[in-house]
């Protein structure tokens, strides 16, 4: 595929295009300066290629660059983070993915 990746938030959730195709998103419910992220999914024909990881590094750089904290309480994006260290320090204070929220 010749398109490069771009992530785009649409207001709603963080998507993965590929050209005019979405291969993925991150969906997400924003409260002041807190960003829940609560579901991610790519699409199949684009799975095993990295696109979550992009996707999710995309999501998680721009709500840096917007000062925001984030609860990951989507299993893709708290093992990216787990991950990927240098992004522990946007984990909301007091974050437990148990604690029934969303928001």
């Amino acid at each position: 595929m010749a398109d490069e990746p771009t992530v785009v938030d649409t207001g709603d959730r963080y998507e993965l295009r590929l050209g005019d195709e979405v291969a993925g998103f991150a969906e997400y419910r924003r409260r002041g300066d807190t960003t829940s992220f609560t579901h991610t999914l790519v699409e199949q024909q684009y799975g095993g290629r990295g696109f979550g990881s992009i996707l999710i590094r995309g999501a998680l750089d721009a709500e840096r660059a917007a000062g925001r904290a984030v609860k990951p309480y989507c299993p893709f994006v708290r093992g990216y983070i787990d991950k990927h260290p240098e992004f522990a320090d946007l984990v909301a204070a007091g974050f437990h993915p148990d604690s029934g929220e969303t928001s």
